[in-house]
């Protein structure tokens, strides 16, 4: 089956983490006592850029800001679709700054960047699925930017309430597999979320695969899926091999250095949707 699979080509924003550091703590997986190897996680996400790139995606880079270290996370800074872009208020004080570095790169390659007027943290929370946004909420993103991300996209917008402080973006519990028309797919892990919101998940996606706590423990449900290749962290060794049995092709790339700071391969890819 993984030969019927079609990758599309993606365009990905990244920003180098040449200051990251964990130096306070804002969700259950940072300890600000943590030694962060900085050599260690540059490897790593090199290691990433070279397999996006092996795999045929394309690159942009945002230069880091000394005094940002969450900023290698590029994810949250914004969500595009159609070539427009709708950027993030962070609700953590210490990660505000970022957005006017992010919103900068955005204008200075010729978008427009509409600024949210409540609390949104961009891919982190608001996934678009090809056919509207699933939009978190609980720990960060708002409801309310979720009616503003809708007035914005014209595209409707499905509210999902977060209720684990572990899987505090939606990007931690849920990935799309294929947003292509005819193979529109995620995966999620079910007790992430609200009894409600499981339920909406699975009216709309009855074929999803269903990942553990230890598969989203272990960050397999923060990955970057092209259609036919999954990008995933080793760790999530089960999620892979289901995934395997669906016809993906999972390509391990490990970010275990920035899990100390509660992220991973998807919180370290803006994708910018032409």
């Amino acid at each position: 089956m993984s030969d019927s699979r079609v990758p599309r080509r993606r365009r990905f924003l990244v920003c180098e983490p040449r200051h990251f550091a964990v130096q306070y703590a804002i969700n259950p997986w940072m300890h600000p006592d943590t030694h962060v190897d900085v050599d260690l996680a540059q490897e790593q996400w090199q290691a990433l850029i070279g397999a996006y790139r092996s795999h045929g995606h394309a690159i942009d880079a945002l230069d880091p800001v000394p005094g940002l270290p969450d900023m290698v996370f590029a994810a949250n800074s914004a969500v595009v679709v159609g070539g427009r872009v709708f950027g993030s208020l962070f609700h953590a004080p210490q990660r505000r700054p970022e957005s006017t570095h992010y919103d900068l790169w955005f204008k200075t390659a010729g978008y427009e960047v509409h600024r949210p007027a409540s609390v949104c943290e961009g891919e982190g929370d608001l996934v678009w699925t090809g056919r509207y946004v699933l939009a978190g909420t609980g720990f960060r993103t708002t409801r309310e930017a979720h009616r503003e991300v809708q007035e914005f996209f014209g595209h409707p917008v499905i509210s999902l309430t977060l209720v684990d402080p572990h899987f505090y973006h939606l990007d931690t519990a849920l990935f799309v597999l294929d947003d292509s028309e005819g193979e529109n797919n995620i995966v999620y892990y079910p007790e992430a979320f609200s009894p409600g919101s499981r339920e909406v998940l699975a009216r709309l996606y009855p074929h999803a695969v269903l990942a553990t706590r230890n598969d989203a423990m272990a960050f397999g449900l923060n990955s970057v899926s092209d259609g036919r290749h999954v990008f995933i962290a080793p760790q999530a060794e089960a999620l892979a091999a289901r995934l395997d049995d669906h016809g993906y092709v999972p390509v391990p790339v490990d970010l275990s250095e920035f899990h100390k700071a509660g992220g991973g391969i998807k919180c370290c890819t803006q994708e910018i949707r032409s």
